[in-house]
């Protein structure tokens, strides 16, 4: 296995070691974390080398060489697979077994987004998007103005959004592909629905969230983050919107008829003006999991009265993938550092730690 178990404890900056990190395991991968995602009870974890690993309960971690280089974009499949993008052009279907799937290969062209939903599987490379239906051999391809940033399919996958310079399309698929345009100046990169399909947010170069209702394209700005907002998640019932790009993480509330409109965000998960760089929501719970640029990992509600719990102490490395199937979570960094450790049985572990 390339890499290595970390016996030494990482260099501290900031908070220490916490009971979750000695009951876990620590992996010196040496290539950065570059996404992470949940194939049932397996994590399904890409990094900088293009490589592959799989991180299941009481096991250690399987790999696979899969790019000839970054593994740019990864996606879960929804079938026991993920779908990958690389900067050597390949758009890769792999299985949890390591069976590969060539879908499409780009030569020179980066893999930059891939999204998968409901037999979808989409990629952008460049300016197009490709979408490959199952039971149908032709490709369909969307062209756009500008260089794609994000691609994301609804929870019933019979929508496409597309991100850009200038707006987002959103495709969405009856008998045929129809197009709808939203427009707003200035680059948007990723891209997600709202899970009642409502809405529509994209992160913007700008240092900028920006959202749109569907229904009548009314939009939001919500500018003024002091970094770039690498990572978002949808938290809760009501539900918010949560993002790094701050010293906090920044929750913003979809319900109602105007959504964030005039209203302010809960901010939560304060680090000593450290920029929170990854977040992920905690399943069937108002909580979120929010990861530092200097590696460390805090679990707040979404309540601002209340005080984040530290689930893991600073590194020194970007958090840039936390991920929980199970009853494990995994934390991964931009050095290739790992972290693989079991939570508390129930939904009350925090209470433990």
């Amino acid at each position: 296995m390339q890499g290595s178990v970390a016996t030494d404890a990482p260099v501290k900056t900031g908070l220490s070691t916490t009971e979750l990190e000695r009951r876990g395991t620590r992996f010196a991968f040496g290539a950065p974390v570059t996404g992470a995602v949940t194939v049932g009870e397996t994590v399904v974890v890409s990094f900088g080398d293009g490589m592959l690993r799989f991180f299941r309960a009481d096991q250690m971690p399987q790999e696979l060489r899969l790019h000839d280089g970054v593994v740019l974009a990864l996606a879960a499949d929804g079938d026991g697979h993920v779908v990958t993008g690389g900067d050597d052009g390949q758009f890769l279907r792999t299985s949890l077994e390591g069976d590969i799937e060539q879908l499409e290969d780009f030569g020179t062209r980066w893999v930059d987004c891939v999204a998968a939903s409901h037999g979808h599987r989409a990629c952008s490379s460049g300016k197009q998007a490709h979408v490959w239906t199952a039971g149908q051999d032709k490709v369909t391809v969307f062209e756009h103005a500008s260089t794609i940033g994000g691609l994301a399919f609804d929870v019933k996958g019979k929508r496409l959004a597309v991100a850009y310079y200038g707006g987002a399309t959103v495709w969405a698929r009856e008998k045929r592909w129809k197009s709808s345009k939203l427009v707003w100046k200035g680059f948007h990169g990723d891209t997600c629905f709202s899970p009642d399909g409502k809405y529509l947010v994209t992160c913007m170069q700008e240092n900028a969230l920006h959202a749109w209702r569907l229904r009548d394209k009314g939009d939001f700005a919500m500018p003024g983050y002091p970094s770039k907002i690498k990572s978002l998640a949808w938290v809760g019932n009501t539900p918010h919107v949560v993002t790094s790009g701050a010293d906090e993480a920044i929750a913003w509330p979809f319900d109602g008829k105007d959504g964030p409109l005039g209203r302010k965000p809960v901010c939560v998960a304060y680090n000593e003006d450290e920029l929170v760089t990854c977040v992920r929501a905690l399943p069937e719970q108002e909580a979120v999991f929010a990861g530092f640029r200097d590696g460390a990992v805090l679990l707040a509600e979404l309540d601002e009265t209340k005080n984040a719990i530290v689930i893991s102490g600073s590194t020194g490395a970007e958090v840039t993938a936390i991920i929980v199937a199970g009853l494990f979570i995994l934390v991964g960094d931009a050095k290739g550092n790992v972290l693989w450790a079991p939570l508390w049985e129930g939904t009350s572990f925090a209470q433990h730690i």
